[in-house]
């Protein structure tokens, strides 16, 4: 659709705009919508052929994709493989996107006319790049993974012990070999995750783990789940991790600043490496103490000192150098 423009001599120029186009992803099929075209693919490789040459025959500038648990990733991959611009969305984004413009119904199509309609605004948007999915790095993608199958066994083996209390002798028996089953796994995993680090991450890992407090749990989510450290400014990257305090204001009402948001990975791997911090790193011991001193609660203490560690951990990967305790210590230069 063309944009109407005045020309500086009076006359009216137009430039033509490209559409964009917005694709609901479900296990089995997707739902593509661009301009008035709606129609529904399979969600594997033929499916997403067929997108793309739907996609390429129109011209499209932006594909916006709800992320979809996973069963979206074949096609973003896809589709960037292709040379199309993909911006994988928050489906709290895309939904409240939606019920901002008065939708309130949810189908499949429904949802994919309303991500279409989402790509028109973030197309358009001063900050579009933000809005882009970078192409995932494929030695990144399986350190996520790892993390993420990580997790989920310690999540089982957390299950599992807390069972112990309340069960019988049999079944006590039963947990106990579960038990040693998991921590076998998670052993094996924590072995991969080790040597896939210093396989292909060696030197991010050297400069972060420089830094006191940091093992490699804290490296494993800095790397898997935040690559954009060192590559942003201390106020986005903390909140991309949900570290940066968010106003609550409204009219002569000055409310609290809270975090709230971001990579949930990220700040439960910074706050136990805070924690350690606080007890072995000299500049982030001293920041606690500082703000203890000021009144400050322990809980809004801590939280500092996890956005502070972010800040120096993000200026060492920018910069390429280890941690110096002389150069931390000074609050001026973690900025």
């Amino acid at each position: 659709m063309p944009i109407m423009n005045l020309h500086p001599q009076g006359r009216v120029a137009t430039r033509a705009v490209r559409p964009n186009a917005g694709i609901d992803v479900a296990k089995q099929h997707l739902d593509l919508c661009c301009e008035e075209l709606e129609q529904r693919l399979s969600n594997d490789a033929p499916g997403w052929n067929e997108a793309i040459a739907i996609l390429k025959s129109r011209e499209v500038d932006l594909v916006v994709v709800e992320a979809s648990g996973g069963y979206e990733r074949g096609l973003v991959c896809a589709l960037q493989d292709a040379g199309l611009s993909v911006a994988r969305v928050n489906p709290r984004q895309a939904h409240d996107f939606a019920k901002s413009m008065g939708v309130l119904a949810k189908t499949d199509r429904v949802d994919a006319r309303c991500l279409r309609d989402f790509a028109d605004v973030l197309a358009r948007h001063e900050q579009r790049s933000k809005y882009i999915t970078p192409p995932q790095d494929e030695h990144r993608e399986l350190l996520a993974a790892l993390m993420t199958r990580r997790r989920q066994l310690i999540d089982m083996h957390i299950a599992e012990v807390q069972r112990v209390e309340h069960a019988n002798k049999r079944a006590v028996r039963s947990i106990r070999a579960v038990l040693k089953t998991l921590e076998r796994q998670i052993c094996d995993i924590e072995q991969d995750i080790d040597r896939h680090l210093d396989e292909h991450f060696k030197p991010q890992r050297k400069l972060l783990e420089s830094v006191k407090g940091v093992g490699t749990v804290t490296t494993l989510a800095l790397v898997a789940a935040l690559p954009e450290l060192g590559k942003l400014k201390r106020r986005p990257i903390c909140k991309l991790a949900g570290l940066a305090p968010l106003a609550d204001d409204s009219g002569q009402r000055k409310g609290k600043r809270r975090i709230w948001g971001g990579r949930a990975q990220v700040r439960t791997a910074l706050y136990m490496a805070t924690l350690s911090a606080i007890r072995y790193n000299s500049a982030i011991a001293a920041t606690y103490q500082r703000l203890l001193a000021a009144g400050k609660p322990k809980k809004v203490a801590i939280v500092a000192c996890m956005r502070k560690l972010l800040i120096i951990l993000n200026a060492i990967m920018r910069d390429g150098t280890q941690w110096d305790s002389m150069r931390h210590l000074c609050p001026a230069q973690t900025t």
